[in-house]
């Protein structure tokens, strides 16, 4: 599915929650957050992403079926050398379906992009040492 206005509005009107070692950081896309810069300064992060594998192309699909991709996804940034960490994606509003995430640091930004791609995302969060979290739209790359 295509940028539109309704998604980016969907895509901003959620906290991106992830697990990091020693608690836990409530991002939005465009504000700084000071337990991630903390983090990130603490452990040297020059990039990060957060990308999901549930609901391809904003298309809802089942739990087990979200399930079952996620943990594909987690696989594959593991054979990738990557440290993933356990992230959710939480609607502001009751009726959404919270997503499982993964929060991956050191990531380049090209290779959470063309991840992202193949699970068939309209985009995912980067940022880097500002520990800024900026949406980022596959479409655009």
């Amino acid at each position: 599915m295509a940028k539109t206005t309704e998604l980016d509005a969907a895509y901003r009107a959620t906290t991106y929650r992830v697990f990091l070692p020693g608690g836990h950081a409530e991002l939005r896309i465009d504000q700084p957050n000071e337990v991630l810069k903390a983090w990130v300064e603490k452990v040297g992060c020059s990039t990060f992403a957060i990308i999901t594998a549930c609901n391809p192309g904003s298309q809802p699909l089942a739990a087990a079926t979200n399930a079952e991709r996620q943990s594909q996804l987690e696989c594959e940034l593991l054979e990738g050398n990557y440290e993933p960490y356990a992230g959710e994606n939480v609607p502001d509003q009751a009726d959404e379906l919270l997503e499982e995430s993964c929060f991956v640091p050191d990531i380049t930004f090209e290779d959470a992009c063309a991840l992202a791609e193949d699970f068939g995302q309209n985009a995912l969060i980067c940022g880097g040492s500002d520990a800024i979290p900026r949406l980022i739209w596959i479409e655009e790359q």
